[in-house]
C-alpha cells in the first residue's frame, strides 16, 4: 500500500492502553475500520473497551468480549461494531455478520483481522500491540484522512501531558459548523476543562481576484486569533474562557469551562431578561476603544481585520451563490449578480463612519453561556469570537436580536434592541438614528449571508439539519428590509423573487 505512515507509543500499563482507546474514540468517525493485531493478552480488548466507553460517554459501560458472538454492536452516538474473527473459517462469513452494513453505519473494530485479510478495506487503520517489558508497544499504521485524525488526537494527548493533564478523561463536546472541535477534559478533584482542537484553516481555491473566500471574508486562520481576542476581552471586563495552556503551532488550547448553563430556557425558547443582559454587555463592549493589534504570545501579534467592503460583499454573495440556485434550479445569471451587487453597494455606501468598533461576529445563543449564580456582566460567558473584525457594531446587535438558531419574535427583537440603545445613551453621546439605519443594513446583510450558508451546509457539506432554520431567516430578512433606507434593496429582492421558498 503506497503512502502508508506509522507511529508508535509505549503503553506502560492497562490504564495507558485504556486511554489510547479513548484517544482513538475522539478521532474516529462512521466508515472507519480499525484492525487490532496482537497475541492473546496483548491488550486488544482493553483498548476496545476504552474506545467503546468513550464513545458511549459512560466509564462503566458493559463491554463483553465478542469471542463467542463474533460481533457486538453498541448504539453509541457514532455506532461501533466490535468484531472478533478468531473462529471465522473464511472471509465469506463476514457477510453473515453484517460487516459491510456495520462499516457503512459506524465504526468497525476488528480483532484477528488476518482471518479475513482480503475482505478488509484498503483504507483500514492497523493497530499492532506487542509486549515490551512490563508494558506494551503499540504501532499504528495507515494513510489518508483517518490516519491524520488519529495522529492529531494522539498529539492532543501529548499536549495534555505537557499541561499536567495527561491522565485526564476526554469526552466529545458539542462544537460548531467550523473545522474546530471541542472536548471536555476531566480529572478527579479538579475542575473540568475544555480542549479546543483548532487546526490552521485550509484556505481553499481562489474565488475572486486570486483570493480564497476565507481570506476575503477575513476568517481567522489560526488559533492565535482566539487567544489574542480572548485576552483582550478578559482585560476589558468580558467573561471569556481563561487559557490554561496553549500550543499555537499545533492549534491546541486548554480552556476554563465556563459552565453548561443554556442561554435559552429548558424548552429552547429565548428569555427576554437574558437577551436584554446580552444587549447591555454588547453596549459596554461597543463603547470601548479596542486596539486592532493584539498580542497572543510573546512575538505573536494578531491583526484584527476590517469588516471592509470586500468582506461585506462576498458574504452577501452567498445568497446568489447557493440560495438562488436552490430556489430556481439554475445558477444565478450574470445580470442578476450585477444588479444584486449594485443594489448592495448603494446600501454599503451608507455605512461610512457609522459607529465602527470591535465586532464579535457570532454573538448569538449558541455562543453565550448563562451563568445564573453570577452577577452583572459575569452572568454571560462568551465563547466564540476568533473571527472578530473592526466594523459596524450594529452587526452584533443584529446577530443577537435576530438569533439564527431560535425564533425571536418582533416584540423580543424590539426590546433587545431597546436595551442596547438605552445602555448606549446612558454611556454618553449616541446617535440612535444612525445606529438604527446601520442595524437594518447589517441585519439584512447577515441574514442574506445565512440563507446562503445554511443551503451550502446542506448541499456541499451534507448537513441538512440547517435547512429547518430557513423560514426564520427569511422572516428576519423581511423585517430588516422594511427599514426605509433599504427600499431600493427591498424592491430588488421582491422583483427578482430572492426570498422564494423551495423544497428542501
Amino acid at each position: 500500500m503506497t503512502g502508508v505512515r506509522s507511529l508508535q507509543r509505549f503503553l506502560p500499563d492497562d490504564a495507558a492502553t485504556f486511554r489510547l482507546g479513548e484517544d482513538l474514540a475522539m478521532a474516529l468517525k462512521a466508515g472507519d475500520v480499525l484492525l487490532l493485531d496482537g497475541d492473546l493478552g496483548a491488550g486488544k480488548t482493553t483498548l476496545a473497551r476504552g474506545l467503546i466507553r468513550a464513545l458511549a460517554s459512560d466509564p462503566l459501560h458493559e463491554v463483553p468480549s465478542p469471542t463467542f458472538t463474533l460481533v457486538q454492536s453498541y448504539e453509541t452516538p457514532v455506532p461501533v461494531h466490535h468484531f472478533d474473527l478468531y473462529r471465522l473459517s473464511s472471509s465469506d462469513e463476514l457477510e453473515e455478520l453484517g460487516f459491510d452494513e456495520a462499516v457503512a453505519s459506524g465504526i468497525a473494530l476488528v480483532e484477528w483481522p488476518e482471518r479475513a485479510a482480503d475482505a478488509m478495506p484498503a483504507t483500514s487503520l492497523r493497530l499492532g500491540l506487542e509486549h515490551e517489558g512490563e508494558g506494551r508497544r503499540v504501532t499504528l499504521s495507515g494513510q489518508g484522512d483517518a490516519f491524520d485524525r488519529v495522529a492529531r488526537s494522539l498529539a492532543m494527548r501529548d499536549f495534555l501531558f505537557t499541561a499536567g493533564c495527561g491522565e485526564a478523561r476526554r469526552a466529545r463536546f458539542p462544537g460548531d459548523a467550523s473545522a474546530r472541535a471541542y472536548e471536555t477534559v476531566a480529572r478527579a478533584g479538579h475542575d473540568t476543562l475544555v480542549l479546543m482542537n483548532s487546526p490552521r484553516l485550509v484556505l481553499g481555491p481562489p474565488v475572486r481576484d486570486g483570493k480564497p473566500y476565507a481570506e476575503i471574508a477575513h476568517t481567522a486562520q489560526s488559533v492565535a486569533a482566539f487567544v489574542a481576542i480572548d485576552r483582550a476581552l478578559a482585560a476589558g471586563g468580558v467573561t471569556v474562557p481563561g487559557i490554561v495552556a496553549q500550543d499555537l503551532d499545533q492549534g491546541f488550547l486548554l480552556l476554563e469551562h465556563l459552565g453548561s448553563g443554556a442561554f435559552l430556557d429548558a424548552e429552547g425558547r429565548p428569555v427576554a431578561e437574558r437577551y436584554a443582559a446580552a444587549a447591555e454587555l454588547l453596549a459596554m463592549v461597543h463603547c470601548k476603544h479596542w486596539d486592532d493589534r493584539l498580542e497572543a504570545a510573546i512575538g505573536v501579534v494578531h491583526q484584527v481585520p476590517p469588516f471592509d467592503r470586500e468582506a461585506l460583499m462576498i458574504e452577501v454573495d452567498l445568497l446568489v451563490d447557493w440560495y438562488v440556485p436552490a430556489v430556481s434550479g439554475a445558477p444565478a445569471s450574470a445580470e442578476l449578480r450585477n444588479g444584486y451587487r449594485a443594489a448592495w453597494n448603494a446600501v454599503f455606501d451608507r455605512l461610512a463612519d457609522k459607529q465602527y468598533g470591535l465586532v464579535l461576529r457570532d454573538y448569538h445563543s449558541p455562543n453565550i453561556i448563562w451563568r445564573a449564580g453570577k452577577n452583572g456582566f459575569d452572568r454571560l460567558g462568551i465563547v466564540d469570537f476568533q473571527d472578530a473584525l473592526i466594523g459596524p457594531v450594529a452587526y452584533d446587535v443584529a446577530s443577537l436580536a435576530m438569533d439564527a438558531r431560535v425564533t425571536v419574535s418582533p416584540g423580543l427583537e424590539n426590546s433587545t434592541v431597546a436595551a442596547y440603545v438605552a445602555a448606549r445613551h446612558a454611556a454618553g453621546d449616541f446617535d440612535e438614528t444612525a445606529f438604527r439605519e446601520a442595524y437594518a443594513i447589517m441585519a439584512a446583510q447577515r441574514n442574506s449571508k445565512i440563507l446562503g450558508i445554511f443551503v451550502r451546509l446542506d448541499r456541499r457539506d451534507g448537513k441538512p439539519q440547517y435547512l429547518k432554520h430557513l423560514p426564520r431567516i427569511r422572516d428576519y430578512l423581511h423585517r430588516a428590509l422594511a427599514h426605509p433606507t433599504l427600499a431600493g434593496l427591498r424592491d430588488f429582492y421582491r422583483d427578482n423573487r430572492l426570498l422564494e421558498e423551495f423544497d428542501a
